[in-house]
């Protein structure tokens, strides 16, 4: 597999064959498509990436960059992305079940129709992300900070409706 950066054209790896990526410098490559199921990418750079419809099942992803990425059809289901920066990615569509976010930044994310059933997002900062319609049943929201983000059609439970009231300073009577 060759992968190649989107904007310039210039080949990046010729083989990822060993699928051991830790701290590599991916910004804006082409991986649409890839299988990186079960890749060491952490701390990665990947900001900018095309990961289109990406193979990413249970990848190692702890403090790797995804800022801006398009992770959109994305299967990331068990995935490690805890501290990862997911800043303005395009997640929609994405099975991020029983995905590990613990303290990810996925703010002004759009998560629209994402399945996050059963993600942890505890600690993670979601201020300002586009959650429409996406699946957070059985997510534990401990601690995220989920201010300005659109929940709206999210499927929640109730525990975790009180979670976000307590996370935007509300109280529930």
């Amino acid at each position: 597999m060759e992968i190649k950066n989107r904007f310039s054209g210039k080949v990046i790896f010729s083989d990822v064959s060993a699928a051991h990526l830790a701290g590599a410098d991916l910004r804006a490559a082409d991986l649409s498509n890839a299988d990186l199921s079960d890749a060491d990418l952490s701390a990665a750079h990947l900001s900018d990436a095309d990961l289109r419809d990406a193979d990413l099942r249970r990848a190692h992803l702890s403090g790797a960059d995804l800022s801006r990425a398009d992770l959109r059809d994305a299967d990331l289901s068990g995935a490690n992305l805890s501290d990862a920066h997911l800043s303005r990615a395009d997640l929609s569509g994405a099975h991020l079940s029983d995905a590990d976010l613990r303290g990810a930044d996925l703010s002004r994310a759009d998560l629209r129709d994402a399945d996050l059933s059963g993600a942890n997002l505890s600690d993670a900062h979601l201020s300002g992300a586009d959650l429409r319609d996406a699946d957070l049943s059985g997510a534990n929201l401990s601690g995220a900070d989920l201010r300005d983000a659109d929940l709206s059609g999210a499927d929640i439970h109730k525990g975790q409706a009180e979670l976000i009231a307590i996370s935007l300073g509300m109280s529930i009577t």
